[in-house]
């Protein structure tokens, strides 16, 4: 396993023929200082608030999509993944207003992008820490694109884009790609690995040095996982919104909308 070597780029308003050319053969861009540090605390703090909500209500789905539960260090039930949550909170709604957002849909061309903020799962906090309680300190070997079939429509381009919001180095954990697999055909993006439950390292796999405030931008096609933290407890801990960017039919989600079959399948095999 290896970190992934190339410049780590600024995001502006329009991505450059450089930027366009990597991750077209790469399948992934790391954009660094997206946001400030104190826009990260703000964030975090905005996200905090939300979850201690939604405890004391009891809420466990929203639109449809399961919370996942665990405990922290002290013991403590905590929501270790978040969902749809510019829909309560208008601070994580401007964040996806951002303009420099935009430039990212030229990645998905020809086809029309569009951020799913009520799509999919909208903007989600994934809350990795690894405790002796913990239910999310790792993720295995998996692409985006089959929940496409689930849905009974056929496999569109979409991204991935993740906002850091903690600092982890590559000997952390955190997120691992094998490159340039999002241009494999419909055999191996299907069968190529045992979704979710395969967490041993590929050879060809690589990592990321990230910092609070970094953006990740991932094709959905892409093999990925989460790597484990070797630590225990808040050391271990790595905070990370998640948006898509969607092509395709617009299939938004509300209140009333049933628990799509994928995430009963993935909850049983994340942990």
């Amino acid at each position: 396993m290896k970190k992934l070597t190339v410049p780590y780029y600024e995001l502006g308003t329009k991505l450059t023929a450089e930027q366009l050319a990597f991750f077209d053969k790469e399948g992934a861009i790391l954009f660094r200082n997206f946001i400030t540090p104190e826009h990260v605390k703000e964030i975090i703090a905005e996200t905090q608030r939300i979850e201690k909500e939604w405890l004391d209500s009891g809420i466990d789905k929203v639109n449809g999509i399961p919370l996942k539960f665990g405990k922290d260090e002290n013991g403590n039930k905590c929501i270790q993944r978040l969902c749809f949550l510019t829909q309560h909170s208008p601070v994580l709604k401007s964040l996806l207003s951002d303009h420099r957002l935009k430039a990212l849909l030229d990645l998905v061309k020809p086809y029309e992008g569009r951020i799913g903020e009520d799509e999919k799962d909208g903007l989600v906090l994934n809350n990795y820490v690894r405790t002796d309680d913990s239910a999310f300190s790792q993720m295995g070997w998996h692409t985006d694109s089959p929940r496409d079939l689930f849905l009974g429509q056929k496999i569109m381009p979409m991204l991935n884009v993740g906002l850091h919001l903690d600092t982890v180095p590559f000997e952390n954990g955190g997120l691992r790609i094998i490159p340039g697999t999002h241009k494999q055909g419909m055999l191996r993006l299907l069968f190529g690995k045992k979704y979710f439950i395969d967490h041993k390292p590929d050879p060809k796999e690589v990592g990321f040095d990230i910092q609070a405030g970094d953006l990740t931008v991932h094709d959905g096609r892409l093999w990925h996982r989460v790597q484990k933290s070797p630590f225990i407890g808040e050391k271990s801990r790595r905070r990370v919104m998640y948006f898509p960017v969607v092509t395709g039919k617009y299939m938004p989600k509300d209140k009333n909308s049933k628990t799509p079959f994928y995430h009963r399948f993935a909850s049983t095999v994340q942990n």
